[in-house]
């Protein structure tokens, strides 16, 4: 078997021996249906509108903190406790266990959204429902969620303690998410573009409102990409 898939399975059946994924799923489903049907000025039932935008804003900035938390321990936890050691001495390269913890953690967030499949047809069945852009919308979290494992992937790469790598996932998070977005807004000109072609919540808007470009998944897979080549750049210079 691949070790790239040996490495994914082994990890994703961490999560669910433990507490993490059961808290994380509970967290992310509770927020996303709280503001998709309960919170009373947003919610579906407000709007009387059969879309799920509230659903794909909610859980954009949900994602932020919740894949953070996953990307933590995948690659500090192996070092601080020195089993990435013993891993590379295996018949194990560099890029299968990074692409390999790299799934796991997609997986997990697949999962997540999974579960939320009953909102999709409980939705469709309230008026005239587009589920092409609903569609469109799953793909940007998709997407969005690669982008945020790579840059998960790369803060905890560089250091062994787990809070650390979330806090500097949070970080760069922040710039990608926000950041970006309000240099190009408050700026003119070629520097506007630039930020703006940067701000990863530009290309998600796009992509949620039914828009698939191919610029804006070039986006998302070059970031999720270079956070996984860096993480493996790391990894090699401490073996």
């Amino acid at each position: 078997m691949n070790p790239t898939w040996i490495i994914a399975k082994r990890e994703l059946a961490s999560f669910f021996n433990s507490l993490v994924a059961y808290i994380l799923l509970i967290a992310f489903l509770g927020f996303t249906g709280f503001f998709t049907w309960l919170s009373g000025n947003g919610d579906v039932f407000f709007r009387k509108q059969a879309d799920l935008k509230v659903f794909f804003s909610i859980a954009n900035l949900t994602l932020f903190f919740f894949i953070p938390a996953i990307t933590m321990r995948l690659l500090a936890e192996e070092k601080k406790s020195g089993t990435m050691e013993l891993l590379l001495t295996k018949d194990v390269s560099n890029r299968q266990m990074v692409l390999g913890k790299f799934l796991s953690a997609f997986l997990m967030v697949a999962i997540a959204l999974l579960f939320t499949i009953p909102y999709y047809i409980t939705v469709s069945t309230l008026g005239n429902f587009d589920h092409g852009a609903t569609i469109s919308g799953y793909l940007g979290l998709l997407l969005l969620s690669a982008a945020y494992i790579g840059v998960g992937l790369f803060a905890s790469s560089i250091t062994n303690n787990q809070i650390v790598a979330f806090l500097l996932a949070l970080l760069l998070g922040v710039m990608f998410q926000f950041l970006f977005g309000i240099i190009a807004s408050s700026s003119s000109g070629w520097v506007a573009e630039l930020f703006n072609t940067l701000s990863l919540n530009n290309h998600f808007d796009s992509i949620s409102r039914g828009v698939i470009d191919s610029k804006d998944i070039i986006y998302f897979l070059s970031v999720a990409f270079l956070g996984i080549f860096l993480s493996e750049y790391v990894i090699g210079k401490r073996k």
